[in-house]
Parts: C-alpha cells; sequence; structure tokens
C-alpha cells in the first residue's frame, strides 16, 4: 500500500517535525508514504481528461491521499482516479467553510451561537447585526486568524473601515466564556480523546496564540453531541470545536478539517498519527 502526504510547501517548512512522525508510523506499519508538496502538482482537464501530473510529468498515483492543504478541488480531482482521500471533498468542501458548516449542522438543533452569514460581495452593513457582544470571522479563516471580537459600537465602526474581504460569519458571544474551548479529536467515528484550551489573555482559547491544554475528560450528554456530529461526516480525522456557555455547557463553534494534535500530545501518551494511519489501512484494505 502507497499513500501521499500533502502539503504545501510553507506548511511543510513549519510542519516538519509532525510530517517525520506521520512518515515514521507508516513506515512502521508496511507503508510506503511520501510527502508531495502541493506546488509541485499539475491538476486540471488535458485533451478532455482530468489529469494529475508531478513535476510536469504522468505519475502512478497512489491507493491514498492524506490532504494537508485545504483545497476541495484537489480532493475531487484525486477521487475521480480511484484514490482514497483524507478528509473527503464532501467533508473538506463543508468543514472548510464556517458558514456552510453552521448551515449544514443547523438542522440537527445543536446548540451553537446565533449566527449571521454574510457575503464578502456586499460586505458589513452598516448597523451592527446582532447586539454586542459579537464575534466577526473570515468564512475560511483558519488558527484563530481573521477573528475580532466587537464589544461595542467603537469597535464596529473600526471593522467597517477595515472592511475585510471575503465571506464573512457574525457570531454571538452574549453568553459564551472568553479565552475557552474544547476539541474533541476524532478519527472516523472514534472519539479519540478531548483537550480543553485556556487563554487568559485573548478572547480565542488556541494553543498558537499563547494559550494552554489540558486533558478534558467528556460527559455523556458531551458525547452524544460529538456523536450527532461526526455521524453527518466521512471523516478521516477532524477537530471538532466547541465553546463553552456560562453555564459550562458545550456550545458548537467549528470543525477542523486539517486538524493538528499539538495539544492532544501535550497532554496525553496518546499516538494519534499511529491510530490515524491504522484506520486508513483497514480502509483501504476493505476497499481493496
Amino acid at each position: 500500500m502507497n499513500g501521499w502526504l500533502i502539503y504545501n510547501k510553507n506548511d511543510a517548512e513549519h510542519n516538519k517535525a509532525y510530517i517525520n512522525w506521520f512518515l515514521e508510523e507508516a513506515h512502521l506499519q508496511n507503508i510506503a508514504l511520501r510527502l508531495i508538496l502541493r506546488e509541485d502538482l499539475t491538476i486540471g482537464i488535458l485533451d478532455s481528461k482530468d489529469t494529475i501530473m508531478l513535476h510536469g510529468e504522468p505519475v502512478s498515483l497512489p491507493d491514498f491521499a492524506v490532504i494537508r492543504t485545504i483545497e476541495p478541488l484537489l480532493s475531487r480531482q484525486l477521487e475521480s482516479f480511484g484514490v482514497a482521500v483524507y478528509n473527503p471533498a464532501d467533508t473538506a468542501a463543508i468543514c472548510n467553510n464556517k458558514a456552510s458548516t453552521h448551515f449544514y449542522l443547523s438542522r440537527l438543533s445543536i446548540p451553537m451561537p446565533d449566527t449571521l452569514f454574510i457575503s464578502g460581495k456586499t460586505g458589513l452593513p452598516e448597523s451592527p447585526p446582532l447586539a454586542f457582544p459579537f464575534v466577526i470571522k473570515g468564512a475560511y479563516g483558519r488558527g484563530g486568524k481573521e477573528v475580532s471580537l466587537v464589544k461595542n459600537t467603537q469597535d464596529w465602526h473600526d471593522q467597517q473601515r477595515k472592511q475585510a474581504m471575503g465571506d464573512l460569519i457574525v457570531q454571538s458571544a452574549a453568553n459564551i466564556q472568553p479565552g475557552k474551548d474544547v476539541r474533541v479529536f476524532v478519527i472516523g467515528q472514534e472519539v479519540i480523546g478531548a483537550v480543553l484550551r485556556e487563554n487568559k489573555h485573548d478572547f480565542r482559547a488556541n494553543y498558537k496564540l499563547g494559550g494552554t491544554a489540558s486533558w478534558y475528560t467528556l460527559k455523556p450528554y458531551e458525547m452524544a453531541l460529538i456523536k450527532q456530529i461526526y455521524e453527518q461526516f466521512a471523516f478521516g480525522m477532524a477537530g471538532i470545536d466547541f465553546l463553552l456557555d456560562h453555564d459550562g455547557r458545550f456550545v458548537f463553534n467549528e470543525i477542523e478539517d486539517v486538524v493538528g494534535s499539538r495539544t492532544l500530545s501535550a497532554v496525553s501518551d496518546i499516538n494519534i498519527v499511529e491510530k490515524y494511519i491504522a484506520y486508513i489501512k483497514s480502509g483501504n484494505s476493505s476497499s481493496s
């Protein structure tokens, strides 16, 4: 069995340790896994046929691909050749758009903040669309980037002057504990573990922004909520993020399709990459 681990060049530079971990664990499970830089791939239509080339030349495609870039079209192109993609294109397309994720899950009556979708073509409205405080997020933002807390009229005017490009969501923060969230790590339909992230100096709890992490023991009602979500998707590995209201109850926030595991590794001895590769191996074995 052979696979591709696809990164763009910049992310590969910043994630060398994780990439080496992935390659080593694959080797231990008798899988030939190869790092592929997205910049070296050419995808498209040539002579009316789907085409994938590496370094401008035809290439033998792998049994599976773990895509660590956010590009659903690349996933679809690989899938069109019968390559098993993790996470699948449909999952990536929904989960990498915060507005689409909330729209998709709203039919399940999952607790979530009041959330408005703002088109990048129209920009922010003249008047605040929700009561203060609320958060403005880029629909495609990741890692706490493109996120702003609006606490008053002055903040609102500042955001209007910035007029961030692209689609946005505006989300109520009225009953949300600032600087705190829980990330739940899922492989397939198995919960691997959960981490409480806290930041006393920022309303964003992200570990990369100076937050701390600790192991979080999930309650039965929380497990039931998580199950509702993962049953809707074909996950390989993903992170499901929950905010906490003032009573400490889960409020759905977002799904990380290309999820890192730095926090889980920091608070536990779980080898999530080993588990992920075993999951990929079992799936490809059953389909071959």
